[in-house]
């Protein structure tokens, strides 16, 4: 059974992810938008009809879409420019293409909808979300404690690949009612060089444990450690889970031009993601030793989320649209929880620690409709939601500010195509503690993503 599932998250990754250099959005893990309708009027898409890529989002935005079935084909391509500089000695090392299984973030989507009277159904596959780097392994982040280079790789490649199944219903002229629920399935690259002040730091606070701790510290001149739990491969990770997720919303008829949107979507609740790893003691007397083993990713959870939206329209040309969101990461991001096995028989667990705090975020976007043409625009700002003294140089989920544009284009009442671009404008934040970091850091982002979508109608 389980190799069926793996199986099937293979296939399912293949379809959504040509993977990559996996890139951040401004919701940290998550895109922010899903298809290219949101993604064009800043990622707004509570209180008006933004396609099949509305059960991603609000699912009771499935009564908006036209009588009859549709099919959405879609396409996300976003390029990332990472850059952590080393505040101390004023080095700096860029994420790049480096390995078979980076690059820019490309990610195919594929939806169905039928709304047939007061019913509407979808039935999609989306990516959620996820984070990459590639350092390489001849940089600062790469050297042990005491400046020894080890030449091992620092890299991370996070997936979050949703298959919502949703339903909406027109409970009368005014009110619409929707749910989904979501097979969900996560895959983790992850290479990490700690060094010996950082796992002295967390040995400290309490965040390791396990009866390979003396045996590091037994070490003559232990430097630091070293975990890789990579596939090196375009579509593989080193550990996945599956698991599922869901979501509830509602849109409510104002006036015949007023909108008002709400919907919540459930923390996700994803199995433990389990792989094989190796765990290498850089010690400057004995060289690397590695051990091979057992590794599981403990409790590793996208948010809660809740929006409200609403939407209003001018005239027959003029629509405006606006969200306001809170992603509840407090909850789902306290620690990056770890477990290790050696095939010895050896234990070792770490928490990083992480306390994301809560994010609020609001989405604004405008449209305007002529003859066969909708020109879309909008904006993007969130609170941030990572702590500096807890930042990660594999994890710089740090945008925060986007602005959009795109369009539509119907080429008959059956098909049309919508294209959407966003900029995440360069943020940057620091980090000088341990145990995350050894060097003080500063971790420069930003990003692009363009999106490209065709709907047939039938």
């Amino acid at each position: 059974m389980k190799s069926k599932l793996n199986a099937l998250g293979v296939i399912a990754a293949a379809c959504l992810a040509s993977t990559s250099q996996m890139a951040h959005a401004t919701d940290v893990f998550r895109l922010e938008g899903f298809g290219p309708i949101s993604h064009a009027m800043g990622g707004a898409a509570t209180a008006f009809n933004v396609g099949a890529a509305g059960m991603m989002t609000n699912p009771a935005t499935l009564s908006l879409i036209a009588p009859g079935s549709e099919f959405h084909l879609g396409l996300d391509l976003i390029t990332a420019d990472i850059n952590v500089k080393n505040q101390a000695t004023g080095e700096s090392v860029s994420s790049s293409n480096r390995s078979n299984n980076r690059g820019p973030y490309l990610a195919p989507e594929a939806a169905y909808t039928y709304r047939n009277g007061a019913l509407a159904l979808g039935v999609g596959a989306f990516a959620q979300g996820g984070l990459g780097t590639e350092y390489g392994k001849s940089s600062f982040l790469s050297r042990a404690t005491g400046g020894l280079d080890t030449g091992l790789e620092n890299s991370s490649r996070l997936l979050v690949l949703n298959i919502p199944f949703a339903a909406s219903y027109q409970v009368n002229d005014k009110l619409a009612v929707g749910g989904s629920i979501d097979a969900m399935w996560q895959g983790l690259n992850l290479d990490v060089l700690l060094g010996a002040d950082q796992v002295g730091a967390l040995i400290g606070a309490g965040r390791v444990s396990g009866s390979l701790v003396p045996v590091l510290g037994g070490l003559p001149d232990l430097r630091g450690a070293h975990v890789s739990l990579t596939k090196n491969q375009p579509l593989a990770s080193g550990v996945d889970a599956w698991g599922f997720g869901g979501r509830i919303g509602m849109t409510y008829k104002v006036s015949n031009d007023t909108l008002f949107g709400a919907d919540y979507a459930m923390e996700s609740k994803v199995n433990d993601m389990q792989g094989r790893a190796t765990l290498t003691a850089i010690d400057g007397i004995a060289g690397q030793i590695p051990l091979q083993g057992n590794i599981k990713v403990r409790n590793f959870q996208m948010p809660a989320k809740l929006d409200i939206g609403l939407s209003h329209r001018f005239n027959d040309q003029w629509m405006m649209a606006a969200d306001v969101s809170q992603v509840f990461w407090k909850h789902a991001m306290k620690d990056i929880n770890v477990g290790f096995v050696s095939d010895s028989g050896g234990t070792l667990d770490i928490l990083l620690p992480q306390n994301y705090m809560n994010q609020t975020i609001l989405a604004v976007g405008i449209a305007y409709q002529t003859g066969r043409w909708t020109l879309r625009g909008g904006g993007r700002i969130a609170t941030q939601s990572l702590r500096s003294e807890t930042l990660l140089a594999l994890i710089p989920a740090t945008p925060r500010k986007h602005i959009s544009a795109g369009f539509s284009y119907a080429f008959s009442k059956m098909g049309s195509i919508d294209f959407a671009y966003s900029h995440a404008l360069k943020e940057s934040i620091g980090n000088e503690s341990l145990p995350n970091t050894s060097a003080p850091i500063q971790v420069i982002h930003s990003q692009n993503n363009m999106t490209i979508g065709y709907t047939h109608r039938f």
